[in-house]
């Protein structure tokens, strides 16, 4: 049985790279969800009018890979708090998000949260944003797969790339072999 993960965390380029790596993972999805237009454009959401981020939609084995192992690296390959913006990527398409699709998804992510908050993970509190999980618009075809098709790109090189390269170097034993 499969399940699925839908997450927010900046640009969909970088989220896609880091989870399609991951054993169990069996699909990732770059696309637009939490948005008040149906069928958006990238270029729609680019202007922040639309309300959607650019997000992830995962589909996952839970015997392979658990939804809390999924929120794990969720948090630690983006910045859950600063509003509206990863890095040099501004607008609330940017927004750190969590869409959960059940209440055990709620409540595994406001566990995690929460642990990450009493730990004090970050030195800034988390703007994560938790809502149920909406619609799911698909991006356009050349934004799938887009670290693997174009690894030289200089926005691939200098924002991608070490992501990919902390994500070997930390969590090798969760990656295809």
């Amino acid at each position: 049985m499969t399940e699925f993960a839908t997450f927010a965390g900046g640009c969909f380029w970088c989220m896609e790279a880091v989870f399609q790596q991951l054993r169990g993972v069996l699909k990732v999805e770059s696309g637009y969800t939490g948005g008040r237009v149906p069928n958006p454009s990238y270029q729609a959401v680019c202007t922040g009018m639309t309300g959607h981020a650019e997000a992830i939609r995962i589909t996952f084995d839970p015997a392979v890979i658990s939804y809390r192992d999924l929120l794990e690296l969720f948090f630690a390959f983006h910045d859950p708090t600063t509003l509206n913006q990863q890095g040099p990527d501004e607008g609330t398409q940017y927004r750190s998000g969590i869409y959960h699709h059940s209440e055990a998804q709620r409540n595994e992510a406001e566990a995690v949260i929460g642990e990450l908050t009493r730990e004090k993970a970050f030195s800034d509190p988390i703007v994560t944003e938790l809502s149920t999980a909406v619609e799911f618009y698909p991006a356009e075809a050349y934004h799938h797969d887009y670290y693997l098709r174009n690894p030289d790109k200089a926005y691939c090189q200098a924002t991608i790339t070490p992501k990919v390269a902390k994500l070997r170097r930390m969590y090798a034993g969760k990656l295809h072999g």
